[in-house]
């Protein structure tokens, strides 16, 4: 018969019926050893656990070697083999601890002895199985948590960075005082935001939304604040003035993306506030909700406006916008994760709440958080990103800084 590689171990007293057992499981094709006690086998147990043991041996000694067996946490089936046909010491042994019993001697009835070892062997082979993928699993877990805990702390890193690439809050640039906040749905955010003065003429502000979520969008808006600095650099230069000009700013940013090949694509505003002429011009692209103009002891409506979306097209155009700041006036910049924790159920719907919280008072940072209960929400939908503009020319405080 072909060799198998399970492993019977015999404890019987009786050499002779310990040496009949041995060579019949020897021929079925087991390796087979046999010892006249628990005490003389007891190095099996340390350095190699048998798959199955034949054993005539009391209740009690049954009981105790399948509680040393349990404590290696390898399944090993015990097989009771007895001289008696009473149905309570039958009964009494698989109580203790015993899988099958079988009536000595045990090779007389072959074939309910190969049933026995049949059943008890499907077991061994399935609880080998079960402890396999058990390992399996408890590796894979260890790698799965190791990759978490360097997963956190890559996005522990890309949060730090991305924290510091934002500007400063309640920054007084030229006359008007701009403050932002930035609530993620991830670790990390796909919306990105920046301000700041571009000569002491004129103020640029920006809110992009990356479409997706995580570290890949996280990743453009690095990409988007390198772009901003090195625009700026080179108007220092005079070697390019594109950042004075909304719709070539956003040109920018479109081969930039391109050119990544990451498959991303940003909506944005992006807005240039001339302080002596008091004028916006702004250019579209594709951003929704547009922001929202309030004027003091006046009118409050969203501003104008639509163009594509920015990193799909290869030779997109935008329009250039302008409204004319005759008063004192408030400008929010919204990305569209805030239409997502307005109770509505159309985007109209959306859009006129937020354009009543805004008009009934709710226009700083803090009131309209308060008003939308973001500060209660642990887990946001979308990224949002919010961008205040103040007029303070013609406030108590001119005073303007960088």
């Amino acid at each position: 018969m072909t060799s198998r590689t399970e492993r019977i171990l015999i404890i019987d007293a009786n050499e002779q019926a310990r040496a009949d057992l041995s060579r019949y499981l020897e021929a079925r094709g087991f390796y087979a050893t046999g010892f006249p006690d628990v005490n003389s086998a007891r190095g099996l147990f340390d350095d190699n656990i048998p798959d199955v043991i034949f054993a005539d041996l009391p209740p009690e000694a049954i009981s105790d070697l399948s509680k040393r067996l349990d404590e290696t946490g390898n399944f090993t089936p015990i097989v009771a083999c007895t001289s008696s046909e009473s149905s309570s010491d039958i009964i009494q042994t698989l109580r203790a601890g015993a899988a099958d019993v079988v009536l000595k001697p045990c090779n007389d009835d072959k074939g309910a002895l190969d049933d026995v070892i049949g059943k008890l062997f499907d077991r061994v082979r399935v609880n080998r199985l079960n402890q396999l993928y058990r390992q399996e699993l408890e590796e894979a877990n260890r790698d799965l948590r190791a990759g978490i805990s360097e997963l956190r702390a890559d996005q522990n890193a890309g949060r730090k960075v991305q924290l510091k690439m934002l500007p400063d809050h309640e920054l007084r640039l030229s006359g008007l005082q701009v403050d932002h906040l930035i609530k993620p749905s991830l670790y990390l955010s796909g919306d990105f935001l920046d301000y700041f003065r571009i000569t002491e003429d004129k103020v640029l502000v920006y809110i992009a939304d990356v479409s997706g979520h995580g570290a890949s969008s996280a990743f453009v808006t690095v990409l988007l604040k390198n772009l901003t600095n090195r625009l700026q650099r080179n108007m220092r230069r005079q070697s390019s003035d594109d950042i004075l000009h909304p719709e070539r700013f956003l040109e920018r940013i479109n081969s930039e993306l391109l050119d990544t090949g990451l498959g991303k694509h940003v909506t944005v505003f992006v807005g240039i506030f001339s302080i002596s002429t008091r004028v916006l011009t702004y250019a579209v692209g594709a951003h929704f909700p547009m922001p929202i103009l309030s004027f003091e002891g006046g009118e409050t409506r969203f501003l104008e406006g639509s163009g594509l979306p920015v990193g799909l097209f290869e030779d997109p155009k935008w329009e250039l916008y302008q409204v004319t700041l005759d008063r004192p006036f408030r400008l929010i910049l919204f990305s569209d994760g805030i239409l997502e924790v307005i109770p509505a159920k159309s985007l109209d719907e959306k859009e006129k709440r937020l354009l009543e919280l805004v008009s009934g008072g709710s226009h700083t940072i803090a009131s309209l958080s308060d008003a939308l209960g973001l500060d209660k929400i642990t887990e946001l939908p979308d990224d949002i990103a919010i961008v205040s503009v103040t007029d303070t020319i013609n406030g108590s405080d001119n005073t303007s800084s960088t």
